[in-house]
């Protein structure tokens, strides 16, 4: 049992939008064999679109809106890899992800340096310790000292860095990277759909100078020496304790520098790690089955309305058709067709381990994000939180003929965790709730062509929604009589506050200070 664990790889590809996440992701499943000729993500000449963006609206604006999975074998290894979405607007979607992988790649832009995101998202890898090796992608492209670079990725993203390859000039100029890891020189090409060969190579001898020009090899020299002056030793430990994140240099779109990340990362990267419950810790290696969904993708399959939920296996080994407890309903349920993925290319599974990650059809909103299932214990998987979102707008029914359709429409989406419902006690109105503006766009281009519903959006201001509660029930009813304007539902029934400014707020919590006030919706 422990060699199938062993081998499991199950990590997230995270980074800034237009870092080329989704491009590297096209190259280890090139490499992997799943698909024979990369997608090349930019070209709509050729109408070739990448594999994880599967989507009709991703397609049309080439980027990612949901996080797609995909698996492959590779050099004896299972590897489960979670492509992102990068844009801010879907951080949501990304920050649940990163509940379910063992290990994260970040993407950086090497002319771009640290983003934003990549710096909102290194927080979450940093509370949670999850381990993260960084790759400086398009460096056949103008960008900024390597040096540089590495003082700033430290800086921005408080963590040690250590560079296992080192690139030979760049943009116009660039040759190629010397692999410190395994020592050996990797020569470049410019070619998306072939590998380049390795070359090993002494650093001292004149085979160096012959392949890469005398200037450019003694100034790859006097760098490595630099480097190893200045950085400590690698060591796989600090790696897996999450102080040092290995860096790599390369060119995604060229497929350069992509297998040496993909080779060091089999071998370093860590197997199933043991997974918190509020009940106790669950170690990979148990004998019984559990897991817990983290995702929820609906009209998976257009001809079929139904849900996919995503499902982390965490301890054990899953079989199609055995009764497993869904711990939140108190139910016992098999599973007839477990599927496994390539983005929406799926094929139904007789078995998983700890790390895989399977998708479990739900036809009647059985799932939702945050359920676990066990075999027979009762156990709740935490740190999956939604985030109180900061823009709203009333939803209104643009077609009364469709009303049916909305409502199922919306009560999928909601269960995704694209957004949030919310009713408003006073006028009975829907408000939805987002982290991001592109977010209404989705939903409502995804109600008209998957649901057949029209829906229109109408302007409401509010600053914040959170939760609220207490022990002291006379005084959160004579808040929620105060306030009775601002107070809605959501969708699990549960009591919210509507601030229509920070100031509202701020004086809301210092007048009921016996009432809490989340922020998120766990607690």
């Amino acid at each position: 049992m422990n060699k199938e664990i062993e081998r499991r790889r199950t990590f997230a590809i995270i980074s800034h939008p237009d870092a080329g996440k989704t491009t590297l992701t096209e190259k280890f499943l090139l490499f992997g064999g799943q698909i024979q000729v990369a997608g090349a993500v930019k070209s709509n000449k050729i109408r070739k679109t990448a594999t994880s963006d599967w989507m009709d609206i991703e397609k049309q604006r080439g980027i990612s809106v949901t996080t797609s999975v995909m698996e492959f074998d590779y050099d004896g290894y299972k590897v489960n890899i979670l492509d992102t979405p990068g844009h801010q607007d879907f951080a949501e979607d990304t920050f649940r992800t990163l509940t379910a992988v063992d290990s994260a790649i970040i993407v950086v832009d090497g002319a771009k340096g640290v983003e934003a995101q990549t710096r909102k998202l290194m927080t979450v890898c940093r509370m949670r310790k999850t381990p993260v090796i960084i790759f400086v992608n398009k460096m056949d492209r103008e960008g900024r000292d390597p040096f540089d670079l590495l003082d700033e990725l430290e800086e921005e993203l408080q963590i040690g860095v250590r560079p296992l390859s080192w690139p030979i000039n760049q943009g116009q100029r660039f040759k190629g990277v010397y692999n410190i890891f395994e020592e050996s020189l990797d020569l470049f090409h410019p070619d998306k759909q072939r590998v380049t060969e390795k070359v090993r190579i002494d650093l001292n001898s004149e085979e160096l100078d012959e392949n890469v020009g005398a200037e450019d090899a003694a100034k790859l020299r006097d760098d490595l020496e630099l480097v190893s002056g200045v950085y400590d030793e690698f060591s796989v430990n600090d790696y897996l304790e999450a102080r040092t994140a290995p860096v790599f240099f390369g060119s995604a779109l060229n497929n350069f520098g992509v297998k040496e990340l993909l080779d060091c990362f089999v071998k370093i990267a860590p197997y199933p790690r043991p997974v918190k419950a509020e009940e106790r810790d669950v170690e990979p290696d148990e004998q019984k089955f559990t897991g817990f969904i983290f995702k929820i993708t609906a009209n998976i399959d257009p001809n079929h309305r139904s849900c996919i939920a995503f499902c982390k296996v965490c301890s054990g080994k899953f079989v199609r058709n055995a009764p497993y407890l869904h711990v939140r309903h108190g139910r016992t349920l098999r599973f007839s067709s477990p599927t496994q993925f390539m983005a929406q290319r799926k094929e139904t599974i007789d078995e998983a381990w700890a790390g895989d990650i399977i998708g479990l059809p739900d036809t009647g909103g059985l799932f939702k994000i945050g359920d676990t299932l066990t075999e027979g214990e009762q156990l709740h998987f935490k740190g999956l939180p939604s985030f109180s979102p900061e823009m709203f707008k009333y939803i209104e029914n643009a077609d009364p003929m469709k009303a049916k359709q909305l409502e199922k429409g919306i009560a999928q989406l909601m269960d995704e965790g694209v957004a949030q419902m919310f009713v408003n006690e006073f006028n009975g109105r829907k408000i939805i709730g987002t982290v991001g503006q592109l977010q209404f766009e989705v939903i409502q281009y995804r109600l008209e062509h998957e649901y057949g519903a029209k829906c229109r959006w109408e302007p409401v201001s509010l600053y914040k929604a959170c939760w609220i509660e207490s022990d002291d029930e006379k005084e959160l009813e004579n808040f929620k009589r105060r306030k009775y304007q601002y107070i809605a539902h959501d969708t699990e029934g549960r009591d919210v506050f509507l601030a229509d400014s920070g100031y509202v707020l701020q004086m809301a919590q210092q007048d009921f200070e016996h009432i809490k006030f989340h922020f998120t919706s766990e607690f």
